[in-house]
Order: C-alpha cells, then structure tokens, then sequence
C-alpha cells in the first residue's frame, strides 16, 4: 500500500502500478511458478461475456456526443421549460436524466451540459455557483442511472446480477434527481436573484408548428432510445449485454434518420470507444492481478478479521467502508476503487448478512460523490475544459458542496431505509 502511494505521487498510471506491485509481490512472497495463477486470473475477468457492455454503452455515449441528437434534445426541452423561472435549471437536471439513462458515462454529459446548459444560465443571470453546481451534478447523474457503468463493474467484481443492480438503483438514481430539483426550487423560492426570471420577450416568444413538430421529433427520438435499452432490460427481453448492443444499432439508426451518420462520425466515437475501454481494461487486468495476490497471502482474511472483531455492530462495519470509499474517492478513479477494494468487502457485507446489492447500490453513491469532490473530481475537470476562462477550478469545486451534501443525505437515507433499494427485487 504505502509502495502504491509513493508511486501513485510520482505519476504512475494506476493500472500499469497495481500490475506491478502484484507481479512483484507474488514472486518474492512465492515464486514465478505462481505467475500461471495471475494470468489465468486475468483471462477470467478478459472473457467475462458482461464486460462486453461496456463497448456497447460507451459506444453509444460516443455516438450521441458525435451527433447532434443531445443538442436538439436539449433545444427542444427549451421549449417546454422557459416558462419556469427555474426553467434552465430544471432543464438540465431533466437532461442529465435523460442522457444518463442512454449511455451511463459521465464525461461526455458533463462536457455537453458545460457547453448548452451553463452559458445560457450565465446569460440569464442566474448565479454562478448554482449554475455550476446544477451542471457539473446533472452531468454525474449517469454513475446511478441504469445502464450505470459503475454498475457493471461492480456486479463483474461482486459476481452479483447486474439486471437486479439496474433495478435497485432506479428508485435511488430518480429520487437523488429530484432532491436537486427539490433544492434549485427552494433556493428560488427563498432568494428569486440566484434564479432571475427569464426574458419575457424569449419566454412569450411565438413557436411555429414546424418547431413544434420538430421539437416533438427531437424529444421522441432520444426516449425512444432510452425505452429499447431500458424496457427490453427491466422486460425481460434482453440481457443487459444484448441490451446495450440493440442500443447501439438504436441510437445509429436515429442517426441515420437523422442524416448525421457517416464515416467520420463512426471512426470517432470508436476511437473514443477504444480509449475509455482501454483505460478500464488495463485498470482492469492490473487490480484483478493485485486483489489476487493480495488474497493468496492471506490479506482479504486479515481485513474480515480486524473487521469483524472491533467489536462493532454490523452496521458500524458498513459505516466505516462507506468512510473508507469516501476517502479513497479524493484519490483514486472509480475503476480502481472498485477493483482493488469489492473483493474484499463484499465477501465481509455477505457475511454481516447484508445484501450485495444494496451494497453495490450504496457503492455508487459513494462513487456519485468522488465524481464531484476535490482534489480528484473528474466531472469537475470535464466542465472546466469547457466552461468559460473566468471560471476556476476552485470555483467549480465551490459550487458543488451543496450538492455533495444532498449525494451524502441520499446515501444515509439508503443506509437507514434499505427498503427504498430493496424493494424492487424482492
């Protein structure tokens, strides 16, 4: 671990150190005849037939930020919810919604979000910190929201049902969206300057019935994607796998209805494809060599025991992983997280008599809130790459506090009423 750190400072990619430290660790504890174990190890988790959502949904993530299907989307929304004072603000938190429930990748949400939602914002005078905070936390919506990523790796690592995990985490996912919608609204009602009234020139503006139309077309398309990759998951039709994979062809199909499908768009998204997929595979290969190594010399038993005879009650175990993953969350990517420490906990959660899933389902929480926090907060530093030169970093980092604590209120309440993540699998 301390080996880890020092290396992780000096700028050593996280999956490329893992590999490492495991490989060196198993032949100076064992010897190179424990090297067959590690590749068998990694061939598991290479061939696993779930890994192959990850392809797929990056892909259409890809697709989407290619086209120009979010941007209309988006546009077209603008239509609906100009008459509200918080209107833009609704508007994007209902978009990080409806992004995240067709791809589950944050980035390229948060980024298009920093390029629509926050400049518009800006124009209307609404406060920047509110502004910022409601796009970097509407962007990040997509760690939760079916199909989540983060979802899939955590049910590959804890061997649980990634179709159960979609459904647990509906009910969470929706109702931390509308606890930011809950906020922005209160935060207008009791101060309406953070939340000025839009121009009554734009919001009495005469909308044509080709807009309309065109609007209409504009909103059914995107929620047309979203039902085939939901609906044939949560109907039983598909696998989550074969779900992401028609999502695919869904959102191609839309962009060829669209015109917007060619050969540029295609070598894009899958270069893009290729480059998140790589990140996660090697992050991937280096702490699935790591965990197993670090199981064989007896360290996963190690930590169940200290665990287990501190002498607190179960749920204060849970308590202090959710600190842990919290801390780690400053540091560390979501990936690695999830690789280096779901072997170890979850074993220690099943055997508390807690159910995995609504572990994982608090995972992601977790992981909602490392998304936003400093000093790593990776959709921070996507809106940033965007977002006007006279917002810093501090800025954005300001602006999120708020909603950090709404994510933090959100995972007690799944630690005091599992119910809410429970009771749509049982």
């Amino acid at each position: 671990f301390l080996v880890m750190c020092f290396l992780l400072v000096t700028g050593v990619p996280l999956a490329f150190l893992t590999g490492l430290i495991a490989t060196l660790l198993a032949v100076g504890w064992f010897s190179p005849d424990v090297l067959p174990m590690v590749v068998n190890r990694v061939y598991g988790f290479m061939t696993s037939y779930s890994l192959l959502a990850v392809p797929m949904f990056v892909l259409m993530a890809s697709l989407l930020d290619k086209t120009g299907i979010a941007k209309d989307l988006y546009n077209a929304m603008w239509l609906t919810t100009r008459k509200f004072r918080t209107g833009v603000a609704l508007q994007t938190v209902l978009i990080g919604v409806f992004l995240a429930t067709m791809s589950g990748i944050i980035g390229g949400e948060t980024v298009l979000l920093g390029l629509l939602a926050l400049p518009q914002m800006l124009r209307l005078g609404y406060d920047k910190k509110l502004a910022i905070g409601t796009v970097v936390s509407s962007g990040a919506l997509g760690t939760m929201v079916p199909p989540s990523i983060v979802l899939i790796i955590y049910g590959l690592v804890a061997s649980v049902s990634i179709g159960d995990l979609f459904t647990a985490s509906f009910v969470p996912a929706f109702l931390l969206a509308a606890m930011y919608i809950l906020y922005i609204v209160i935060r207008g009602r009791l101060n309406p300057r953070l939340l000025p009234d839009i121009p009554e020139e734009e919001r009495n503006a005469p909308i044509s019935k080709a807009e309309r139309r065109k609007a209409r077309i504009d909103i059914a398309l995107p929620a047309m994607i979203a039902l085939i990759v939901l609906g044939s998951i949560y109907g039983g039709i598909a696998s989550v796998t074969e779900a992401a994979a028609v999502g695919v062809i869904a959102v191609m199909a839309v962009s060829i209805y669209r015109k917007e499908l060619n050969l540029k768009v295609m070598k894009e998204a899958s270069y893009t494809t290729m480059q998140t997929c790589g990140m996660i595979m090697w992050i991937g290969i280096g702490a699935y060599i790591l965990v197993g190594i670090y199981n064989l010399v007896g360290g996963n038993k190690f930590v169940e025991s200290m665990l287990v005879s501190s002498g607190l009650p179960p749920i204060g175990i849970i308590l202090i992983m959710m600190l842990i993953l919290l801390v780690l969350g400053l540091f560390l990517d979501w990936i690695g997280i999830a690789m280096l420490t779901m072997p170890i906990f979850v074993p220690i959660v099943q055997n508390l008599g807690y159910d995995p899933i609504w572990f994982g389902v608090l995972f992601c929480v977790n992981m909602q809130v490392s998304f936003l926090s400093p000093p790593f907060g990776p959709a921070a530093f996507y809106l940033h790459s965007v977002a006007p030169k006279s917002i810093e970093l501090v800025d954005i980092f300001k602006s999120v506090l708020p909603f950090i604590g709404i994510q933090i209120l959100l995972l007690a309440l799944l630690l005091t009423f599992p119910e809410i993540v429970l009771f749509t699998i049982k």
